[in-house]
């Protein structure tokens, strides 16, 4: 059920089609060389879904939704429901299946209703979103009017939760997920000047980044001239000069490495080549807005916060801060 030919097919209908030159032997060389222990046992749920035809779908509303109730019987919904659930922890949602809804522990949509109206329209531009997770928001970018989106995500366990929301929203739709991390993309460098994509989504990456600057001109790497970073990420209240790295977790986390301010955010930016830098939006993340739920019963954001004060994490630092910033490449 996961193959990627029907990605390099539409790449070749687009300004992309060079990255067909390497792309393919390094998604095989990847998915030989990291074969996690239950890729089988995904693999093997993914054939056993029940036939269902979803007699529509809906990826613009905040709860992307496939088909309805009326497209199955109670006992094929109930064979997926089951299937669904073996797919637990569902971090980034909503989704509604054939009137299953999957309550996720991000309720993802709030983010892209921070965002979109603050970006450049996505109608019949090439969209690459880099750390996309199960691929929540690439269904909201093609929702908007996306000629082609692509997501690369390096879990294995994201691409079949993908896999599984595509095989009944429709396999030939021009939404792929990549699994491979950003840094091993093809960039478009000299050699493809004035090529590569249009919109480029880097949300909930930087942090984890050892190294952002280098992160950051990876993506510019990746956009044709004139086009638009998205940037989403964790930051910390100060001046230029301010910045947070943690001694050890984040809020519970390993691989917070680097939390800078807005406005150091927007030096490295421009350090990076990035243009018409603009913070468009700054949000402190709240318990209703990752939570546990039945689809991700594990611990969450409430477990990661001070219990007597909640402007602070476990640990003692800052609570969690995000930052949307929209710029340009020349």
């Amino acid at each position: 059920m996961i193959e990627f030919n029907t990605l390099y097919q539409h790449l070749k209908q687009t300004d992309l089609v060079d990255w067909l030159e390497i792309l393919p032997e390094q998604v095989e060389a990847v998915l030989k060389q990291r074969v996690h222990g239950k890729r089988e046992e995904w693999n093997a749920l993914l054939a056993a879904l029940p036939e269902i035809k979803a007699s529509d779908i809906d990826i613009n509303a905040d709860r992307v939704r496939v088909g309805t109730s009326d497209d199955c019987d109670k006992d094929s919904q109930a064979q997926l429901k089951d299937i669904l659930q073996q797919f637990h922890p569902w971090r980034k949602g909503p989704y509604e299946l054939f009137d299953i809804h999957i309550d996720t522990e991000w309720r993802s949509d709030w983010k892209w209703q921070r965002l979109k109206d603050h970006i450049a329209p996505l109608k019949n531009r090439l969209v690459l979103d880099v750390g996309c997770g199960n691929g929540y928001h690439m269904w909201r970018m093609l929702g908007e009017g996306a000629q082609l989106v692509v997501g690369v995500d390096p879990s294995q366990f994201f691409l079949a939760q993908f896999h599984l929301i595509k095989h009944y929203a429709g396999t030939h739709l021009p939404i792929h997920l990549l699994p491979l991390k950003g840094e091993e993309l093809p960039a478009f460098t000299r050699e493809y000047r004035g090529k590569g994509f249009d919109s480029v989504f880097s949300m909930g990456v930087l942090y984890h980044r050892q190294s952002p600057i280098t992160h950051l001109q990876e993506l510019r790497y990746f956009l044709r001239a004139g086009g638009e970073l998205i940037l989403e990420t964790l930051v910390i209240e100060g001046d230029e000069q301010s910045v947070l790295i943690p001694e050890d977790r984040y809020a519970k986390m390993r691989n917070v490495w680097f939390i800078p301010s807005t406005d150091l955010l927007t030096r490295m930016l421009q350090r990076a080549g990035f243009i018409n830098i603009r913070v468009v939006d700054l949000n402190q993340t709240s318990t209703d807005e990752q939570r546990c739920t039945d689809w991700m019963s594990y611990e969450s954001l409430s477990d990661f916060l001070d219990p007597e004060d909640h402007n602070k994490t476990i640990e003692g630092y800052p609570a969690p801060l995000r930052a949307v910033v929209v710029c340009n490449v020349p």
